[in-house]
């Protein structure tokens, strides 16, 4: 019988380093031949893109190998995530486009860590420290200098016990004691100085209520979380790699705990770390985003300048650009710090492909077609998508009263100038030739309305069409057409790397970030898009309509141009 874990020879790749590890734990027959990875999220906010691109490893890993990513919600810290964290998690995967095969949170397992912990403190492996949080990290040490041991490391099993149990009461405070491993305060890894395992915080827990008091750090529930549930492969970024040789012990312990001493190490979760995702011009630090979204300098979580996979979305981006751009920077074991444009850049070359092309102005000048009869008007056909045709087409109503661009127009023109201007024809999309004739300005020299003429023998289609003429403008029509704003987006920060900056991170705010147009128009086809269609503004770059956008009131996020325009103004 054939492998069920073959790779077909037409879907062969360059394999990432997880991925050869992976085949190599699938050759040498390990796990039986099962694969079974998991998302561990904490749920105190929004997932950004940095989290988009574990989760593509977590849960690519399992589909093509044929196994299962389970979500597990690391919730261990109530007094920082709640339920609808939860929830916005698991909308964004769905989003992305994966499914996982059960969820679970660390709180399953309060009561199997609660026994561990004890069993460690009756074989000697844990004690209660009752110094404050400011002197066991004096005692730390350095790396290259051994730590202090606690004053209380080595009071009995007995008391040690009766203290741990205490902890999990509302008389204990918090803060006034803690749960250490007893390992080895003189290892060059500090993370072996004594970990603390349980701490006191009696806020109540989001699923758990006030059942317990006492609750366990990540380093003793990460890893016990893994084995519980059957993981092969605990797939992490790089920060995690000296915390390796902690995960390794304390699942040693919990299997000798269980009475599974015959080759203890088998059988183990094997950790794989990559490394993470940095964009520049980018934050990532949920907590400072999460001050972001509470002192309002943006607007929620969702704000289309987060990076965050709701704020994306939001914008406009795809959950196939985000994936394209992720297996474009890949996998490595060092850190680098990649350029946003390569981001965008993949979000427009995904949405040229989907995306329905319709008219819009954004900043408006009346074009009157004088040689045009009043009150006749024409239906011209518009392709929804020249890269698909069986997007198919839908109809723009022309008539004598056009908005174009202001930009679009210029009295006095360069050589270069390929747009409308006196004397000189251009085509409307769609529709005719035309040539500008005047234009007409206001008592401060503000042009106000722009006059040409048509050849009613050059409308796309016609034999008279076939000439040549070197600008094609977009244009709507002022009685069918509807008012929208426009919010256009920059960088969130103005400096290049925001982590690496000393600077407090509001300073680094960029002012200009958001920009709202609320002048524009959009044909009547457009405005009847909703949140999630993917648009573009013909000649401008790609658009969604906004969740606040409503009938009344149609309101546009702008996703990216149609080019990478930033760049080169910020040279």
């Amino acid at each position: 019988m054939d492998n069920v874990n073959e790779i077909p020879q037409e879907k062969k790749r360059t394999l990432s380093f997880v991925e050869q590890f992976v085949e190599e734990d699938l050759a040498e027959g390990k796990n039986n031949g099962r694969i079974q990875t998991r998302f561990p999220p904490e749920p105190n906010g929004f997932l950004h893109i940095g989290h988009a691109k574990a989760i593509c490893m977590d849960f690519g890993i399992a589909e093509h190998y044929n196994g299962v990513c389970n979500l597990r919600f690391d919730d261990t810290n109530p007094t920082k995530e709640n339920t609808e964290y939860v929830d916005n998690i698991m909308n964004d995967i769905r989003w992305l486009g994966f499914k996982w095969g059960n969820v679970y949170y660390a709180s399953d397992y309060f009561e199997k860590l609660w026994n561990f912990a004890v069993w460690m403190i009756e074989h000697g492996h844990a004690y209660v420290d009752e110094q404050s949080s400011e002197d066991i990290a004096k005692q730390k040490g350095t790396p290259t200098e051994p730590g202090i041991e606690s004053p209380y490391r080595n009071r009995p099993v007995e008391e040690n016990l009766r203290l741990f149990n205490f902890m999990n009461t509302a008389e204990a405070e918090e803060g006034s004691m803690v749960l250490r491993a007893k390992l080895d305060m003189a290892n060059p890894n500090m993370h072996f100085r004594d970990p603390i395992m349980y701490r006191i915080i009696h806020t109540p827990h989001h699923r758990t209520g006030t059942k317990w008091h006492a609750y366990p750090m990540y380093d003793f529930a990460h890893g016990q979380s893994d084995y519980f549930e059957g993981v092969t492969h605990s797939i992490c970024t790089l920060e995690f790699v000296s915390h390796r040789p902690l995960y390794d012990l304390f699942i040693d312990y919990l299997k000798e705990k269980n009475g599974e001493t015959d080759n203890i190490a088998d059988n183990r979760p094997r950790q794989i770390e990559f490394n993470r995702l940095n964009l520049t011009y980018t934050m990532m630090s949920k907590r400072k985003l999460l001050a972001l979204v509470e002192e309002k300098k943006v607007s929620g979580w969702d704000d289309p300048r987060m990076p965050t996979i709701s704020g994306m979305r939001r914008r406009g981006y795809s959950p196939e650009s985000i994936k394209n751009f992720i297996d474009s920077i890949g996998y490595t074991k060092f850190d680098a710090l990649n350029d946003v444009a390569l981001l965008e850049a993949a979000v427009r070359d995904d949405l040229n492909a989907k995306s329905t092309r319709v008219s819009a102005v954004l900043n408006p000048v009346k074009l009157v077609i004088t040689n045009y009869p009043e009150g006749q008007t024409e239906e011209m056909v518009a392709v929804n998508n020249p890269e698909n045709e069986a997007d198919g087409t839908h109809n723009i109503t022309f008539s004598r009263n056009l908005w174009i661009e202001r930009e679009d127009f210029m009295e006095d023109a360069p050589k270069k100038f390929f747009r409308m201007t006196p004397g000189k024809e251009v085509r409307l999309k769609n529709a005719y030739i035309v040539m500008c004739t005047e234009c007409v300005k206001d008592a401060d020299g503000n042009i106000i309305e722009i006059h040409a003429e048509y050849d009613k023998e050059s409308k796309s289609g016609m034999s008279g069409a076939n000439r040549k003429v070197k600008g094609t403008l977009h244009w709507v029509s002022v009685d069918h057409c509807k008012k929208a704003e426009v919010r256009i987006y920059d960088r969130l920060f103005k400096v290049e790397n925001p982590s690496n900056d000393e600077r407090d991170f509001r300073e680094l705010l960029n002012p200009d970030s958001l920009q709202v147009l609320d002048n524009c128009y959009v044909e009547e086809y457009a405005a009847k898009a909703k949140p999630g269609q993917y648009l573009q503004f013909q000649r401008i770059g790609y658009f969604m309509a906004d969740l606040d956008s409503s009938e009344n009131h149609l309101v546009f996020n702008k996703t990216v141009g149609l080019k990478d325009t930033w760049a080169k103004q910020n040279k």
